[in-house]
């Protein structure tokens, strides 16, 4: 299977599969308590990779510390590995992210960041895999 080839599952599928929380977040468009998440304020270096499907989406070197309590990051590692949508719900417009590959919810996406693009990716840590990068 190649990186960006879909992956569509059941609902029981990802059921199996996912933990209770990640299912909640990833499937079902949750949100995890601001600073709960195991990686709201992680300074490892490696790659977030989607917890669903392990698609690549967010580089350490990208990740900045908001301070809003949820892993924040000012680009994904391709614009192209993650979809946007407008969500409209509780009564507000923001912009969701999703896992382009398999389409799990990961956060929203805000147009307060920092240079050079301006923008906050605001994710769950629930909807993250974080790989280290190899020692050098």
């Amino acid at each position: 299977m190649g990186p960006m080839d879909k992956v569509t599952k059941t609902d029981e599928e990802w059921r199996d599969e996912l933990t209770p929380e990640q299912y909640e977040v990833c499937r079902c468009s949750g949100t995890e308590r601001a600073f709960t998440g195991k990686y709201w304020d992680t300074k490892t270096a490696g790659i977030y990779h989607c917890a669903a499907c392990e698609h690549p989406l967010f580089s350490s070197t990208t990740k900045y510390d908001s301070g809003t309590g949820w892993p924040s990051f000012f680009a994904p590692l391709e614009k192209s590995y993650v979809a946007e949508k407008v969500d409209r719900a509780f009564g507000m417009v923001r912009t969701e992210v999703l896992c382009a590959r398999c389409e799990s919810h990961l956060g929203h996406v805000f147009p307060d960041g920092p240079q050079p693009t301006g923008l906050r990716y605001c994710m769950n840590s629930a909807a993250l895999h974080l790989v280290p990068s190899a020692a050098t």
